[in-house]
Order: structure tokens, then C-alpha cells, then sequence
């Protein structure tokens, strides 16, 4: 467990901090309409892949090694062991200098994530969890405090752009029954931690790429929350392509009463 922690906090200070306000013109490339990418993405997810492959050889499921060939992907499915890993979460907050960004990795057996590793560079906070074993922020326990029984009292995100239109609509008019709802963090991998340390009782995302919800997924079962499908069913990393859709909370009452406010729908 260690080990990783030490592989991402390292590619990011070789490759990733250097960057950050600091990208020079052509550092920054659209790699499919409306989604970029930097070379601090690409050089550090080379370096963690490399380096994670010598701790164990198996395939690695990078968020930039898919995207210029979707293929490798279905490792996940075919694979009974493999790394994910996203160099840069939260790219659009690096290139806009903003500190809310994230190096993340997971290991994947037989479809279900068994540990997760998320670096936060601009905090220097080390989050890590193990399948069963429990969840950690800079080396110390992670357990989360269930929420209060008051939805009016509860803070949490609804990541809507990529959900229709007239559904966008009606959650956003559902979600007015909380206390207070932001549109996230554009990152994942600070997102997620925020229900780990308390910070916030849910988060609904619509999309779901494996590298952005593996180890935040893992970070927030183990300290104690819910990460599940919208019909609670148990998150798994697919492929890209695959179910749409997710909620995370604080614990399981709040995870069905956010579900039933947001959504219509009762257990």
C-alpha cells in the first residue's frame, strides 16, 4: 500500500507539479470534442504504469492509453488482475491553475476493486483503502459519521451534464428539498474524500469512467459510506460504455433517502 502512495506522489512531482501554471503553448491538446488533455497527463500516466507493473506485472488501464485505444478497456472484463489509473484527475482545474486536481490508482480483481490510492498534491493528502481493511487519510483511520436524519440539513453534489435534459431539470428542482447543492468539485478524486472526511452526505454522478469512481468508490465503503448503482446495486469498475449512473452518501439511510428525493424512487 505504501508503495503506490509513493509511486503517484513521486510521477507528480517529476511531471505534474512542474506544470501546473506553468503549461507552456501546445502543452494542451483536445483529445475528443469538449475533453483535453495535457503532457503532464500523458508522461505521468507512462511513469505510474511503468513503475506499478515492476510491483506487479499485469495490465494497466490508463485513462490516456484507452483514449487512443479504447480496446485495452475490456482487460477489465477479461483480466483477473489489473491497474487503473488516472494521472490527472480533475484535468480542467490544472490547466485553469486551480489546486482542485488529484493522481489516482486502483487495483482491479475479477471486476471488483480490492485498493485505491488517491493523491491530492496541492494538500499533500494521501488517501488509500483496502478491500476489508479499512480506509485512511495521510496514515490515520478513516471512519465516517452518519448523517443527521434531516435532508434539509445535508450538503451534497449532483454532477448533471451529462444526464437529458428534462431529467437534469427534475433533479435539479428534486435537489431543492437539501440543504445545499453545489455542481462538484470537476474532480473525482477530491470529491469523493469529501464524504470520506465528513464534508459533504452525497454526491449523484451520471457518468461513470472506472478510473475516476474505482478508488473513490473503494475510499468511501471502506470509511464507512455507500457507493452504489441507482438501483443499489453494488458499484463495479466496467468499461467505459457500460451502466450510467451513481450515488454516493454518507451511510445507507442517507444513500436511500437521497435516492428517494432525488429520484421518486423508494426502496
Amino acid at each position: 500500500m505504501e508503495k503506490v502512495a509513493e509511486i503517484l506522489a513521486e510521477a507528480s512531482a517529476e511531471v505534474v507539479l512542474p506544470r501546473f501554471r506553468a503549461l507552456a503553448a501546445g502543452e494542451v491538446m483536445e483529445k475528443a470534442p469538449g475533453e483535453v488533455v495535457t503532457v503532464a497527463d500523458r508522461e505521468a500516466e507512462v511513469i505510474i504504469a511503468r513503475r506499478l507493473r515492476e510491483l506487479l506485472p499485469v495490465p494497466v488501464v490508463g485513462e490516456e492509453a484507452v483514449s487512443a485505444d479504447p480496446q485495452l478497456a475490456q482487460a477489465l472484463e477479461s483480466e483477473p488482475a489489473v491497474w487503473l489509473v488516472d494521472p490527472v484527475d480533475g484535468t480542467s482545474n490544472f490547466i485553469a491553475g486551480r489546486p482542485d486536481f488529484a493522481v489516482m490508482a486502483s487495483l482491479v480483481r475479477s471486476g471488483r476493486t480490492v485498493a485505491a490510492w488517491i493523491w491530492q498534491p496541492m494538500t499533500a493528502a494521501a488517501y488509500a483503502a483496502e478491500l476489508g481493511s479499512g480506509a485512511w487519510r495521510n496514515g490515520e483511520r478513516l471512519t465516517r459519521t452518519p448523517a443527521s436524519a434531516r435532508p434539509g440539513d445535508w450538503r451534497g453534489s449532483v454532477k448533471s451534464r451529462f444526464v437529458d435534459p428534462a431529467e437534469r431539470d427534475r433533479l435539479r428542482a428534486n435537489a431543492a428539498a437539501f440543504g445545499e447543492v453545489t455542481p462538484g468539485r470537476h474532480a473525482a478524486g477530491v470529491e469523493y474524500p469529501q464524504i470520506a472526511d465528513g464534508e459533504q452526505e452525497f454526491i449523484f454522478y451520471w457518468r461513470t469512467l472506472p478510473w475516476d469512481h474505482a478508488p473513490g468508490s473503494l475510499l468511501v465503503t471502506e470509511a464507512g459510506g455507500v457507493s452504489a448503482r441507482l438501483d443499489g446495486s453494488t458499484y463495479r469498475p466496467d468499461p467505459p460504455g457500460g451502466r450510467d449512473g451513481l450515488l454516493v452518501a454518507a451511510d445507507p439511510a442517507t444513500w436511500e433517502r437521497t435516492r428517494e428525493i432525488l429520484l421518486g424512487v423508494r426502496a
